[in-house]
């Protein structure tokens, strides 16, 4: 039941982060991309800060290195996202940051040393003829916010990487609340050194923040964080892979964004690269079963 309810959560927060990729977009029609980071993580800090308040009584050292870590890449991946964002489409970035679960395995094999085997090689190599499809519009060159989403992947990937190993040994949400508070401090010195405090916020862009801090934010890394307790590394990478496909599906419908057949079918192959990549136990299971 328990690993039920993981998945559950994290097909939510699939659901929500799809839903992010639009609102971002609106937002960056009114405040920098770093405004709107600063905003949301220091919003989602105090929203999660006083839920959770009783939680900064059992913080210990763990606790809040591990916790800071995740922060510090959790802002470097929303960075790279949110700006790229500024360059790009919100199905394009969507798709390309999904592409992080190809690359979990590769930092699994940086830094325990496990072996790549034969599926993940195919499916990264899918991956990247999917990225081509999709980045190389027209002329035969890559949109600077494809590179930025990228980037984004990579970040998200050792992000999805160091959360799924630091909650099997701490508590997932004293983590999430360091996790934010390193993110809001790091977004709010960025806007200083930059000097793009805003003096008035229109309300479409209020009405963005909020919704970006509370259901992209909050919700979503409090059920990333806790589900990565109950489920398995591997199932929770495919479900949250969904994000990219809700993302494309909330742009064509909200923004009117209009797809190419050569998007879709680099859309495609990058889904079909994650399934194989994910999935790889399921056919290893079978192939041995067989062999039996």
């Amino acid at each position: 039941m328990k690993q039920y309810i993981g998945d559950g959560m994290l097909l939510i927060t699939a659901i929500v982060w799809g839903s992010g990729f639009v609102v971002t977009a609106i937002a960056l029609q009114y405040l920098t991309a770093y405004q709107v980071m600063a905003g949301r993580f220091v919003l989602a800090a105090i929203i999660l800060s006083l839920l959770f308040r009783k939680k900064f009584k059992t913080f210990t050292k763990p606790v809040i290195w591990k916790g800071a870590i995740l922060g510090t890449i959790l802002y470097i991946g929303f960075a790279l996202q949110t700006v790229g964002l500024e360059y790009t489409t919100p199905s394009k970035n969507a798709f390309l940051t999904a592409v992080n679960v190809v690359i979990v395995p590769l930092i699994a094999y940086m830094v325990y040393k496990r072996k790549v085997d034969r599926y993940e090689t195919v499916g990264s190599i899918i991956a990247i003829i999917g990225i081509g499809f999709i980045s190389l519009q027209g002329s035969m060159t890559i949109n600077i916010g494809d590179v930025l989403s990228l980037a984004c992947a990579v970040a998200f990937a050792f992000d999805i990487f160091y959360t799924n190993h630091f909650v099997k040994k701490e508590d997932a949400l004293s983590l999430t609340i360091v996790q934010f508070i390193t993110a809001s401090l790091i977004g709010v010195v960025a806007v200083f050194i930059q000097g793009d405090i805003p003096a008035t916020f229109e309300k479409e862009a209020m009405y963005s923040i909020i919704y970006l801090a509370i259901f992209s934010t909050t919700i979503a890394y409090v059920c990333q964080n806790i589900a990565f307790k109950y489920t398995t590394a591997t199932k929770g990478a495919i479900i949250l892979s969904l994000e990219s496909f809700f993302g494309m599906v909330l742009s064509v419908l909200f923004l009117h964004e209009v797809l190419t057949g050569q998007m879709i079918t680099g859309a495609a192959l990058i889904m079909f690269a994650i399934l194989i990549t994910e999935l790889k136990p399921s056919l290893y299971r079978k192939r041995t079963v067989k062999n039996t």
